[in-house]
């Protein structure tokens, strides 16, 4: 084992983006500690991540000193709650303070940037859930990084070109010419460990703005028209329809379409400029490839991944 390594502890690894973060330290050595529930239903991805070499270890957040015991077992801690759980980090802050040996935690950003965002309500209200543990950690003074992934690629290729469901109409939301980043979810999850440990991106907000993987809904529809050698019917859902759609429907229903409007009709992921103090992660690593959306949409055409849910409820 090199001295390098670092004992890492993932809550939410059975989760969509989580499993992947679980896959990716494992691949790069790390022992790699998978929180779950006692009652969990995930035994499958759990049985399938210990074959990998993962060790599952059960509690529940609200058993604080379980929790700070499983802690000081660890060096690196990254959370991938899902929506629902996303102010129960409270909880793994308060634990990572009395443990006191974590070196670095990274809370369940890995989305936009959330500090540099003002979308509609529904999104905002959870955004705001997701700065309040921000500003937690840093008046902790517990070490950490921020991590804004922008959008999950295979996720949005399925969203957006529906390829499973053999449609000859495609939707775009507005114009589809706001320009978003799609980065493939392997990708995330490599870059992710890599930042986890890093010393030069202690208490700092990496941002995963790869060139090759900026494009526009337009783009990206005319991209997979040529791979697959077929026309599609663009459809047009205005703004104002999101819009209205983000104020009728019912929470947590409300918090997608206002996604939508965020990413794909402001271009929330890439209407910034980067400042002297972000951090962007394929510069941290010039030898580390990412995956291009050109080379992700050959995948769908080869092994296409399975389309997933968000978990707003």
């Amino acid at each position: 084992m090199e001295k390098n390594e670092s004992k890492i502890l993932i809550f939410g690894g059975t989760g969509y983006i989580g499993s992947y973060m679980v896959k990716a330290s494992i691949k790069l050595g790390h022992p790699t500690y998978v929180f779950s529930r006692p009652n969990s239903n995930n035994t499958e991805i759990l049985d399938q991540l210990r074959s990998m070499g993962a060790i599952v270890v059960q509690g529940i957040l609200d058993d604080h000193e379980k929790l700070v015991s499983i802690l000081k077992e660890v060096d690196v801690v990254i959370s991938v709650l899902p929506y629902p759980q996303v102010l129960d980090q409270l909880k793994i802050v308060d634990a990572i303070k009395v443990a006191g040996n974590i070196k670095r935690f990274l809370p369940s950003d890995f989305g936009v940037e959330e500090d540099r965002v003002s979308p509609l309500p529904p999104f905002e209200a959870f955004l705001e859930k997701k700065r309040k543990i921000r500003r937690a950690i840093e008046a902790a003074n517990i070490p950490y990084t921020f991590v804004s992934a922008n959008c999950f690629g295979a996720y949005f290729v399925n969203y957006l070109l529906r390829p499973f469901d053999h449609n000859q109409e495609i939707t775009v939301y507005g114009t589809g010419e706001a320009k978003a980043l799609l980065n493939y979810e392997e990708d995330i999850g490599i870059f992710t460990l890599k930042v986890a440990t890093d010393p030069r991106t202690e208490n700092r907000v990496v941002i995963y703005r790869p060139p090759g993987n900026v494009i526009t809904q337009l783009e990206l529809i005319s991209m997979w028209e040529k791979k697959t050698g077929k026309t599609f019917e663009r459809v047009h859902i205005p703004e104002e329809e999101i819009v209205t759609l983000s104020q009728t429907l019912p929470d947590p229903q409300n918090i997608p379409v206002s996604i939508l409007h965020s990413v794909f009709i402001k271009g929330a992921t890439t209407n910034f400029d980067l400042g002297e103090d972000d951090i962007e992660a394929s510069s941290l690593y010039p030898d580390l490839k990412w995956t291009t959306i050109d080379e992700l949409l050959d995948i769908f055409l080869q092994n296409p991944p399975k389309s997933a849910n968000a978990a707003f409820e």
